[in-house]
């Protein structure tokens, strides 16, 4: 990958129906390992509060932590698109959305992403309008563990599914760049993906989508009980950057996200 990712990058993959890939990283070392391997976005993750720093869940993590990490990604210069986490509660006003979105695009982050639906149709507009590019993520937030009262696949009935497929048009009327899916119906993800003009980013969301993305310490085999969807791409490589190149290149051809790794 020799030019830097843009927002305009992703929209022609999505239409040339060419699969793009995104992995978390927290620090310059893997940003720029990411980056060498082919991944066109890199996500600078809440998820850094569990696998970093420990926790139970996203919702210690602060804006100050993704601060921090966004400016450790961004040193190493990676030709991919960067985009930071919104932690929680740092956007539950269209005033907090936009002065902790500054903070994260000062830190070097090219877009930001934040969990919810139709409620953050205003906050979504105020950002974009301000030149600060969004990310929305449906379906399973983990910032809303202790709501869903644990991680549960969301939109298995009609009237979730329904209500997923309508938040993600409205946030894409609104402005968003990404829509990213996480835990949902296969067939759901494949029909909002054919739906909507923007590119849609799963996770443990079947092979419809037209995008991947993996925790890094997932798909190294780091995690102690990795969710469903996740498969171990160091098993079969001899180092880190191997295994980085495997995962790119599955999403690419098709062989991975696999049947086993859907919800129905």
């Amino acid at each position: 990958m020799s030019k830097r990712v843009t927002i305009s990058t992703l929209d022609a993959m999505k239409a040339a129906g060419e699969k793009f890939v995104m992995i978390t990283a927290y620090d310059a070392t893997f940003a720029r390992l990411v980056s060498e391997a082919g991944a066109e976005t890199i996500l600078v993750g809440d998820s850094l509060g569990m696998v970093l720093q420990g926790h139970d869940t996203t919702i210690p993590v602060t804006l100050e932590d993704m601060v921090y990490h966004t400016t450790c990604v961004c040193r190493a210069q990676p030709h991919s698109l960067i985009v930071a986490d919104m932690p929680f509660m740092t956007y539950e006003t269209t005033e907090r959305a936009l002065a902790s979105g500054a903070a994260l695009m000062q830190a070097g982050a090219q877009m930001i992403k934040l969990e919810g639906g139709v409620w953050l149709s205003d906050s979504i507009h105020q950002l974009v309008e301000r030149g600060i590019p969004v990310c929305a993520h449906l379906g399973l937030t983990p910032q809303s563990v202790n709501v869903f009262g644990g991680y549960r696949v969301q939109g298995r009935t009609p009237k979730e599914a329904k209500s997923i497929l309508a938040d993600a048009v409205e946030i894409q009327d609104a402005g968003a760049s990404i829509v990213l899916l996480e835990c949902v119906p296969e067939n759901l993800a494949a029909d909002i993906s054919s739906k909507l003009d923007i590119p849609v980013i799963g996770i443990g969301a079947g092979a419809g989508t037209d995008a991947q993305v993996l925790v890094l310490h997932d798909m190294l085999g780091l995690t102690e009980k990795p969710p469903k969807f996740v498969e171990n791409f160091m098993a079969e490589q001899t180092s880190v950057k191997d295994a980085l190149k495997a995962f790119v290149e599955a999403v690419k051809s098709g062989k991975y996200p696999r049947a086993e790794h859907a919800y129905q």
